[in-house]
Order: structure tokens, then sequence, then C-alpha cells
């Protein structure tokens, strides 16, 4: 088990996550005699990326203890069918009361970590990043986050704090992509980004005329975004967003674009399949 301090949020994220499960007291665990002692070891059934090993451990430390955790992989390693990924040593309760918890939570972010290689594998040598989003599982953001970069990829902004993003309504309201890229200069603290999204070429002109460092280019077909990275010429980093797949990512990263945000990072996403068998 990590002997490192753990994060006051991962506690309390685990604290709920286990409370949710065990309400009152775990049932049909208690039917097990107290001073069972068994171990255990978590097989992976398929590829896949490592992710969540911290949350994992947590589950058990807050069970108890004194359950010994030994890990064989660590989050971002690629994983092979039938792999062996740890052994669980301690109480036998305690090992059926978090299996459930610890599993959810290794499952469901290397199920991400594992879509974010995919994306990350087909676009290498481009040049272009793949970034995430925040259309993440509500309450698993930053562990989601965390994921897609232990699978390759790299986190947007985290949330609406963090960063500026300047999107159709926020132009409308300012009334002019001028008027919204200048309220933005004069209000934001340096060092924070700021990026206007465009849905044609003209309002890309508009951008870049006036001042835009980062531009989000909504739903431009291939040939629109060639045309964007020409005109652009260097001037602004430039992000793809909409109609990206595993099958379309590619094509869209050879137009030359800098970014590549893509939501089915973390809302997408499949469980990689695993099971903790009693040895």
């Amino acid at each position: 088990m990590n002997d490192s301090p753990i994060p006051a949020h991962l506690q309390r994220q685990v604290k709920q996550a286990l409370e949710e499960d065990l309400g009152s007291g775990d049932l049909t665990a208690g039917l097990i005699s107290e001073s069972a002692r068994a171990e255990v070891e978590i097989v992976c059934r398929e590829s896949a990326v490592l992710c969540g090993t911290a949350w994992f451990d947590e589950v058990f430390r807050q069970l108890n203890d004194e359950v010994v955790i030994q890990w064989q992989a660590k989050d971002g390693d690629r994983l092979v069918p039938a792999q062996v990924i740890c052994t669980l040593q301690g109480q036998t309760r305690a090992l059926l009361s978090g299996e459930r918890t610890a599993l959810n939570y290794l499952q469901t972010l290397s199920g991400t970590a594992t879509l974010a290689q995919r994306y990350a594998d087909i676009v290498a040598g481009t040049g272009t990043t793949i970034l995430d989003t925040r259309k993440t599982i509500p309450g698993l953001r930053l562990q989601q986050k965390y994921a897609v970069s232990c699978g390759g990829c790299e986190n947007h902004r985290i949330g609406l704090y963090d960063a500026v993003l300047i999107k159709e309504n926020h132009i409308h309201a300012a009334g002019s992509i001028q008027a919204a890229l200048q309220m933005a200069k004069d209000t934001v603290p340096a060092g924070i980004s700021i990026e206007i999204e465009v849905e044609s070429l003209s309002q890309l002109e508009q951008a870049l005329e006036s001042g835009a460092k980062r531009v989000l280019l909504d739903n431009f077909d291939l040939d629109a975004l060639q045309a964007a990275v020409k005109l652009n010429a260097g001037r602004a980093r430039l992000e793809a967003s909409g109609n990206v797949n595993l099958q379309t990512v590619r094509a869209i990263a050879e137009t030359g674009v800098d970014d590549i945000s893509v939501g089915a990072l973390t809302k997408d996403i499949k469980a990689v399949d695993l099971s903790m068998l009693f040895v």
C-alpha cells in the first residue's frame, strides 16, 4: 500500500463512496468470522491501461489499515489479459466489504485511461495533442482528468474557474467577438488562458484580428480545418472540436491543428473487466 500522504479530497471521496455502499454495515460480510484472514488477487481480464491505485488503496485503508496491498503494476502501465495487478492480505470481512467500491474506482478510471491511450496512439507522430473536456461523470472529474493523463492525453481546463473559454452564447451576450475578447483581456488575471470559439473562417479572421491567442474551431470539416490552419499561419493555437471519434481523429490531426478536444474520453467509457479472486 502507498505510504505517501493521502490528499484530503481523496479521503473524502472514498469515505462517501463507502458510505453509499455500506450504509449501516455489510450484512453479508458480517456472516464471516471477524478473526478470519484471507489473501486475494486482482486480475485484469483484457488489454487496458491501469489507473486508480490510490483510490483502491484508500478504500481498504479506511476499512482496515492492516490490509497489505502489493502492487505488480502502477498507474499508466499497460495491462494484458489474465495479468495479476495486485495481491491483498488481511481481514476477510474488510476484503469482501471493500471489493466493489475499490473495483468500481479501478475499473472506471482504468477505462478512462485505456480510451485515452487509444486516442493518443492513433494521433502519434502528428504533433497534435488530445485534450479532455468538462464532460465528466459528476463527482469524478479530478479522478477522470488524472486518468486521461495516465493514458497519454492532456487536460484542458479543470472547471470554469481556471481558464476562460468564450463560446457562442458568451459572444452573443458581449455583442461581438472583438468585444468579448476585449472584456476578457481587461478583466482576466495575468496567466489565465483565454480561448474563443468560432464557427466559420470569417469568425476565425475576426478572432485573429482581435488578438486571440487560442481559438476553438467548432465543428469544422476537414477542408475548413485545413483552410483555418493556413489562414492562422501560426498566429494562435488552434483546437478542433466536434465530430471526433476513433475513426476520424487521425484525419483531423493531419490537418495541422495543434489540439483536438474529445468529450468521449470521459463520457463514453467502458469499464475495464477486473476480478477479485481468493487465492
